[in-house]
């Protein structure tokens, strides 16, 4: 690995200009979920411990390079004095120049400074020069801590890091080295869940992943076009019909490269939408013309569970069934408990990632026994896909 942690700096004396991401949910200007603010304060308070002044850096919302009221980093300056307690809170209502600066220069040596929402400036997502020059001239270390945004190439995450010495925060640091144990040099087998709803919004991961991982289990909706592609039918099931020629291409590339992909053998159908809706289980191949498919069945659970039994490391993304509403989460929670279980015992490394696999994950009260779940959505996608984050690329110079 490339990057330079905080122990390879000297932060003795020196600002900090700390890249966070504290894109809190809030609700009538009160933060409703504190998690994201919770993560960073391990990074923070290293940075205090070595001498260093941390001054954050952050977006909220998308003010789209415009002032707005509503989406100040200030209404989150309580919940991040809570975070820190004993800690001096300061709050610039600007990210650079006079107004920045004088709140830095004036701040306590044990203080906590929070900049002003960057995408304040519309040079941020733009990722302009000059932007990147006037965060860089307020401190003199770039520290990141946020892989959420590590694949946008915005100023503060990627123009900065090549103007200053830079290193990954604690949590990037666990990302980065939670994701490099699951694809860049795992043990094998390696087996990845991949499921949710469409086929098309997941192309470059199962492209990449079929070349990669041993195993690519396939579940949710995204199944029933792979099912389509084989010439079953599956009735009114959600399904992507134009994607069957595309499914059988990924089919044929996972052959070539001598990974196993994994459908379901039997489906749980329904005929309407809803918790506690009247169902049956049937074999893949028989899904009644009236009916839909909501889940995998007890013969697919009993079959992945020998494939996890056998894995090293899984990683997953997307639930197997329609996991919001009873009992249609049965699959994904059989098998995420099992994988939880595998991972107490430490025979499976676990790394799972994106909003629903999150959700599902912790609905089957299994997210705190897996290696690392990550919270960042969009990065942990496109890493997946095997794409370089531009955010973590700059921090390699």
């Amino acid at each position: 690995m490339g990057w330079k942690t905080l122990d390879d700096l000297d932060l003795q004396g020196k600002v900090v200009l700390l890249r966070v991401d504290v894109n809190v949910p809030m609700e009538d200007g009160i933060v409703t979920d504190a998690t994201r603010i919770e993560k960073i304060v391990p990074t923070i308070e290293d940075v205090l411990e070595k001498g260093g002044k941390p001054v954050l850096l952050a977006h909220f919302g998308r003010p789209k390079g415009k002032v707005v009221p509503e989406m100040s980093l200030e209404h989150i300056l309580p919940a991040l004095e809570k975070a820190l307690p004993g800690r001096h809170v300061l709050f610039a209502d600007d990210s650079i120049g006079e107004a920045a600066s004088h709140v830095i220069k004036g701040a306590r040596p044990d203080s906590v400074v929070l900049l002003e929402n960057t995408r304040f400036h519309a040079g941020e997502e733009k990722n302009d020069p000059e932007l990147a020059k006037a965060f860089a001239a307020l401190g003199d270390i770039y520290v990141n801590d946020a892989f959420s945004a590590a694949h946008r190439a915005h100023a503060s995450t990627e123009g900065i890091a090549r103007l200053l010495p830079s290193a990954a925060g604690r949590l990037m640091e666990a990302e980065l080295r939670a994701l490099d144990a699951a694809l860049g040099k795992p043990e094998r087998p390696v087996v990845a869940v991949v499921g949710g709803a469409k086929v098309s919004t997941k192309l470059d991961l199962l492209g990449n992943l079929v070349t990669k991982v041993d195993h690519l289990v396939i579940g949710g909706g995204m199944a029933n076009t792979f099912l389509v592609a084989q010439g079953i039918e599956v009735g009114k099931s959600l399904a992507e019909r134009d994607m069957a020629d595309t499914a059988r291409a990924i089919i044929e590339k996972a052959k070539a490269a001598g990974c196993t992909i994994h459908l379901p053998v039997d489906v749980v159908v329904a005929r309407e939408f809803r918790a506690g809706a009247a169902n049956e289980t049937v074999a893949a191949d028989a899904c009644p013309a009236d009916a839909m498919i909501l889940d995998a069945g007890p013969q697919t659970v009993a079959a992945l569970a020998k494939v996890f039994a056998e894995a090293k490391t899984l990683i997953w993304n997307g639930p197997l069934g329609a996991f919001e509403i009873e009992p249609f989460d049965a699959a994904t929670n059989a098998a995420a408990k099992q994988a939880a279980d595998l991972t107490r015992e430490g025979k499976l490394v676990s790394v799972a990632g994106g909003g629903d696999t999150v959700a599902a994950l912790n609905k089957a009260g299994a997210a705190q026994d897996f290696t690392y779940i990550s919270t960042a959505g969009g990065a942990f996608l496109e890493w997946m896909e095997g794409k370089d984050l531009p955010g973590v690329i700059a921090l390699n110079n």
